[in-house]
């Protein structure tokens, strides 16, 4: 923002300084060249009579010196005619005299009585006829170069151009001050926000320095801050004490409704199972619940991780529960490499989608982890599947299919979401070739650069989030 603000600044100061000294620079050239006719003509009328006294008095041979003392001092040419335009000097020593230029058109004007002044780009002229009243005797023809003219025109121009820079630099070396004194509690709060959104404020903005709008500003921000803090903490304590608080009363409860099956009628047994089912169920939510609330108040930083081995990894941990179930683990796909993921993140990924797979897999059918280009890892069970509308709504929190037979929560794929958006990748669901159900994770290769972005989670939240139905 220094930088447009400068820009700004220059930009109308060129433009005022360009408004004002083009206009004078012109009016300045074109009064040097209209000094510079004047002076020529007034020179050429003074010859003229001098010469026209010479002509008339029969003294030509006095025309030379007369001439050639002129140019000398002046550094223009004078050619001098008799009425036939016949010349009789020529101040330029490679003149000829004795010819004719009477043809010429500003000799012929003169030689009528009507001088002629001539404004060129290289040359001022003048022609003026030596006469007294109505009698021409003869011409004169002054010419003077524009050189000198042209040197004091570029010389004010160079000196509005170096007033001009000398002013851009004043307002130049101002213009930063005051930026850097607006954009002070800007970079301030730049940096706050940062902070917070890494999840602490350790450095408050500035609120005493610059403009009073971005002083209140500051406060604002400041106040929004701390009270986002409070709130954070506040939620992250009741995480913490809820995981305790929850577990007791949950287990009580459990061992007392299993206590009752000695005493209950046989034909009340199902009531009881489906009763012990449901605690299992809400201890399994609560467990998803905070396991939830632990990603969304924590924050980190992804890091490199190699795909290849937590899959090898994760899938020889599931490998011996899915054997007792008559499902098979495949591992597929060319090898993938390292790929960013928040810290425990990929574990809690693959736990949990080889869970969803498991629950609905049936004897003999196989669970296949695979890994295709561009980082990307499916797993695929051979399960009954999902419609279109129930995946366009699986990642909802509590939400579960209405043909749904097993006991899940809704909790497992939007932690999954949760941990992949943390990440930085995505999560998709596709129909599975024939029958079943293609998790497609997309994941951030490993480039050889640092990751600029910042994940929800933690290294001690992610381990902790058991794989949640």
């Amino acid at each position: 923002m220094t930088r447009r603000l400068l820009l700004s600044y220059l930009g109308l100061a060129i433009l005022v300084l360009a408004g004002l000294e083009i206009p004078l620079g012109w009016i300045y050239a074109r009064a040097e060249v209209s000094r510079a006719s004047q002076s020529v003509e007034r020179d050429a009328s003074m010859l003229a009579e001098v010469t026209e006294e010479n002509i008339e008095e029969g003294n030509l041979d006095a025309l030379p010196d007369v001439v050639g003392d002129y140019a000398t001092r002046t550094g223009g040419r004078v050619v001098v005619t008799d009425r036939q335009g016949i010349v009789l000097a020529d101040s330029d020593p490679s003149g000829r005299t004795g010819i004719g230029i009477s043809t010429q058109p500003d000799i012929a004007r003169a030689l009528r009585n009507e001088p002629t002044v001539v404004t060129g780009d290289e040359v001022l002229s003048a022609t003026m006829p030596g006469s007294s009243g109505t009698t021409v005797r003869g011409a004169l023809r002054l010419t003077h170069p524009m050189a000198e003219v042209h040197t004091r025109v570029h010389r004010i121009w160079g000196a509005l151009a170096l007033a001009g820079a000398c002013i851009l630099a004043a307002v130049a070396l101002a213009a930063f001050t005051l930026a850097r004194w607006i954009t002070r509690p800007l970079r301030t709060l730049e940096a706050a926000t940062a902070q917070l959104a890494d999840g602490r404020l350790t450095n408050p903005p500035d609120t005493t320095t610059g403009p009073p709008e971005l002083r209140s500003l500051a406060v604002s921000f400041t106040h929004t801050a701390t009270r986002l803090q409070q709130l954070l903490n506040a939620q992250q304590a009741f995480a913490s004490e809820a995981s305790h608080q929850l577990k007791t009363p949950l287990t009580a409860l459990r061992l007392r409704l299993e206590n009752f099956e000695p005493h209950l009628d046989p034909r009340a047994h199902g009531s009881l199972e489906e009763a012990v089912g449901e605690v299992e169920r809400l201890s399994r939510m609560v467990q998803g619940l905070l396991a939830l609330a632990r990603l969304e108040n924590s924050a980190t930083t992804p890091e490199p991780v190699d795909l290849d081995t937590v899959i090898a990894d994760r899938a020889a941990m599931w490998e011996p529960l899915a054997a007792e179930q008559y499902v098979a683990l495949a591992i597929t796909g060319r090898t993938a490499g390292r790929v960013w993921a928040i810290p425990g993140a990929l574990e809690q990924i693959i736990d949990n989608l080889v869970a969803n797979a498991l629950r609905v897999s049936l004897p003999g059918t196989t669970i296949a982890l695979h890994r295709a280009p561009g980082t990307e890892l499916h797993v695929i069970d051979q399960g009954p599947g999902m419609s279109e509308a129930d995946r366009a709504r699986a990642f909802d929190r509590f939400w579960r299919s209405s043909d749904s037979h097993h006991d899940g929560t809704g909790l497992g794929l939007p932690i999954v979401r949760h941990l992949v958006h943390a990440s930085g990748g995505d999560i998709t669901l596709h129909p599975a070739p024939g029958t079943g159900l293609d998790a497609a994770v997309r994941l951030r290769p490993v480039t050889g650069g640092r990751s600029g972005g910042t994940g929800i989670g933690s290294s001690k939240s992610a381990q902790a989030a058991a794989p949640v139905p």
